[in-house]
């Protein structure tokens, strides 16, 4: 459908190792952006928005980045709009601060503006607080953690790991396969 110019597509990653790549303002930045550069009007609002922020002298805060989005989401006769937002789970839970998971409160809004011809999926291992945040929007919910096919995933790639990896290579097999059982039990579902 994207190839052949029927939907709009943009992917985020919220990851782990790059504190930059976990909050809410990332997120917008990298949706806006993908999504302009995929639909002619789109772009028209981004570059609304660069207008407004001085020709990019000055940098947009994430109200004006989600309002962005918004209009984008809201341009009349937008094909269907593919927003994937994977392993929202990495996002630090840091309570008694402003949580960078407030990733949530963004799909939040975004699902409470109900938007025709927003898709949105969220990827996430099912940690309390967001099943709780996510439940009132009522997704359709599709649980892979404790399927087989997950965990046997997991065991083959930790298993192609311990025997590429050249510093295991002296290791005896018992040894091997004790990291294998033991990391593959403890992965829960990463």
């Amino acid at each position: 459908m994207r190839a052949a110019g029927l939907a709009t597509m943009a992917y985020y990653y919220l990851d782990f190792r790059d504190v930059k790549k976990q909050d809410c303002y990332g997120l917008l930045s990298s949706l806006v952006s993908q999504l302009s550069v995929e639909s002619d009007s789109c772009y028209e609002v981004l570059c609304r928005l660069y207008s407004e922020n001085n020709r990019g002298a000055t940098k947009p805060d994430s109200i004006e980045l989600t309002e962005c989005i918004k209009d984008m989401l809201r341009f009349p006769g937008q094909c269907p709009v593919y927003i994937i937002i994977d392993a929202l789970d990495e996002c630090p839970d840091t309570t008694g601060t402003p949580s960078a998971r407030e990733v949530l409160d963004l799909i939040d809004e975004l699902v409470v503006q109900n938007f025709a011809n927003l898709r949105l999926c969220v990827t996430s291992r099912p940690e309390i607080d967001i099943r709780k945040a996510l439940k009132p929007l009522k997704p359709l919910e599709i649980s892979l953690h404790e399927e087989d096919g997950q965990k046997n995933d997991i065991f083959e790639y930790i298993r192609s790991v311990i025997y590429s990896d050249r510093k295991m290579q002296g290791w005896r097999d018992e040894d091997k396969n004790l990291a294998i059982d033991m990391l593959s039990d403890r992965a829960d579902g990463m």
